[in-house]
């Protein structure tokens, strides 16, 4: 017999029970007639805490809650991809079947679709001792991903039955085990595991491959490992939704999850209806075939918008499981710190910097800290690498949720407001923006793309920095008085800005650039230095070297040689050594 309470107090999405109900803490539970989804949040011996996932508009004391009997989980299975969820796992697709254009309340659909007959291969024969995480069967669940169903992590035992290859729900029974203690248990495609509990693995290994983007300033500048967290913060208009979508079309992590929490609805709506037409460059499928949304946007209530983050991570683990490289795309984590604000500020609970609760910190590190490159139980490899926007109000990165990410990550990509408005895009700005695993990635480049890809991309940052530090001169004396080397230095620094950091994501062949071309570019911009500072060291002006239009010529090399044809940079190098000789032969 399920466990009841009875409600005395509800403020907003919190409602309080009298008594000692026997709830445990993080249950689901039921709420009112009309059955919403809720969770418990606090227990004391006389009164207990729920935070409703849905409006609760209308509810009043006196109503039941009932317990499931369960922590609030998500349903894994086949399925999952090309989809798109709520907050806490709810198809949009069926709900709009039942509701129509806008979500009605205590709607009960399943997670995934219990009448679809999937292609089942089993891998598993009777008498194999199964540990948790072995891999039982694989359905090829959409195009691009085939699909591996497990044991449960918990789940030890030896197969006393398994099914033939054949169609199958994801409620079929596929293999029958005998546990430990002598008892049966049937395992189905499906599963369902906890949001707030990290699955298990077998070990995490450091981060040593890079999650390659084809984003220039990333790859080169700041890269992410696979396993990596990063935040990118920036303001209104700076373009984090944009970038996230760059690394959710072109990176080469094998599935997407991408979390739209607490966003406005028309750009959630946007995110959606691209995400359906945009074509995988890989695979040439659509990407909605390694791609699942999870949708909570601004005007959906705040306590589904906290668990969104946890519904998406779990999915993320899943797969990861099977021995995927996962990325996600969290749009926005300051939105989320805003739900656990309001439902702190409910909860009357003291508040800390900016009204934000005071274990805002802990909960930041335990969403970042569920990231890495695993072993799994399976014995495979797998990774989920987080990459979460921040929306500071008014572009303020000392504000708490910014400060705190910070802390976490080890990646920030820091969109700058005045890149954004002088259309330099992406809008990441070298001297804000940072990453520590530059370090850990420096032999991955060596072995993978040159040997000297760190040193050059170390003197592209040597030269930015100089140029920063010439522009406060510039800005109180002009440019005019500089001498040659330092003019040098800025219209380089120009060249590397304008050709090798500002990226075209409409351009074909600028959209998305392999690491060879990427090192090859590099090469080329510091060639023209190395031989424009011998000219300047001769003694000829600058003036001089600006004549031919070299540096313009440099900086359209990313639209002029297409990604297929490296070998045209041979070419510039010799452009380069005319050039040099035709001074030269000038003014020699």
């Amino acid at each position: 017999m399920n466990k009841t309470g009875v409600i005395y107090g509800i403020n907003g999405p919190v409602v309080y029970l009298k008594g000692n109900t026997g709830f445990k803490m993080s249950e689901m539970v039921y709420v009112g007639k009309e059955r919403l989804v809720g969770e418990v949040i606090a227990l004391t011996k006389d009164t207990t805490t729920v935070q409703v996932f849905e409006e609760t508009t209308g509810l009043k004391p006196g109503e039941t809650v009932t317990a499931s009997g369960d922590a609030l989980s998500v349903t894994l299975g086949p399925g999952i991809l090309n989809n798109i969820f709520d907050g806490i796992e709810r198809p949009l697709s069926e709900i709009a079947k039942q509701s129509g254009k806008y979500i009605s309340r205590g709607l009960t659909v399943d997670s995934l679709d219990t009448e679809k007959k999937w292609d089942v291969h089993v891998t598993v024969s009777e008498g194999e001792e199964l540990m948790g995480g072995a891999i039982i069967a694989e359905t090829q669940e959409t195009r691009s991903i085939v699909h591996k169903s497990m044991v449960p992590p918990d789940v030890n035992g030896t197969v006393i039955w398994a099914a033939k290859d054949g169609k199958y729900t994801i409620l079929d029974p596929i293999v029958k085990l005998k546990l430990e203690d002598g008892t049966e248990k049937e395992i189905t495609l499906a599963q369902k595991w906890p949001i707030r509990v990290p699955r298990p693995t077998l070990k995490r290994y450091p981060a040593s491959v890079p999650l390659i983007t084809g984003q220039r300033i990333l790859d080169t500048m700041f890269p992410i490992a696979k396993g990596g967290t990063a935040a990118i913060p920036g303001g209104f208009g700076t373009g984090k939704t944009m970038t996230q979508h760059q690394i959710a079309k072109w990176s080469d992590a094998d599935i997407i999850i991408y979390i739209g929490c607490g966003e406005r609805g028309n750009e959630m709506t946007q995110v959606l209806e691209e995400f359906q037409e945009l074509i995988d460059p890989k695979s040439g499928n659509p990407l909605m075939d390694r791609t699942t949304l999870i949708a909570n946007t601004s005007n959906m209530p705040v306590a589904a918008r906290e668990a969104s983050l946890y519904s998406g991570l779990t999915l993320a683990e899943y797969y990861r499981d099977m021995g995927y490289d996962v990325a996600i795309m969290a749009d926005s984590t300051s939105r989320w710190a805003e739900a656990l604000r309001e439902l702190s500020g409910r909860l009357e609970e003291m508040p800390a910097e900016e009204g934000f609760p005071a274990y805002l910190a802990s909960r930041l590190s335990a969403f970042y800290e569920r990231a890495g490159m695993m072993q799994t139980l399976c014995g495979a490899e797998g990774s989920v690498s987080i990459i979460g926007a921040v929306s500071p109000q008014g572009g303020d990165f000392s504000e708490p949720v910014t400060m705190n990410t910070k802390r976490f990550v080890r990646c920030f990509w820091g969109l700058d407001k005045s890149l954004a408005y002088a259309r330099h895009f992406p809008a990441i700005h070298w001297l804000t923006s940072y990453s520590e695993y530059l370090q850990d990635l420096s032999p991955w480049y060596k072995d993978h793309v040159n040997k000297n890809f760190v040193d050059m991309r170390n003197q592209l940052m040597g030269i930015l920095n100089s140029e920063s530090s010439l522009m406060e001169i510039v800005k109180l004396i002009g440019s005019d008085v500089l001498p040659d080397d330092q003019k040098l230095t800025l219209e380089i620094a120009r060249v590397i800005r304008l050709g090798f950091l500002q990226q075209n994501a409409f351009h074909p062949d600028d959209t998305c650039v392999s690491l060879e071309k990427q090192y090859k570019m590099m090469e080329v911009i510091l060639y023209l230095y190395k031989k424009s500072k011998a000219l300047v060291t001769m003694g000829m002006p600058m003036s001089v070297l600006k004549e031919d239009k070299i540096f313009d010529r440099v900086v359209s090399i990313k639209y002029d040689v297409p990604n297929d044809r490296l070998d045209l940079f041979d070419t510039y190098k010799k452009d380069i050594d005319t050039f040099y000789d035709k001074v030269l032969e000038k003014n020699g």
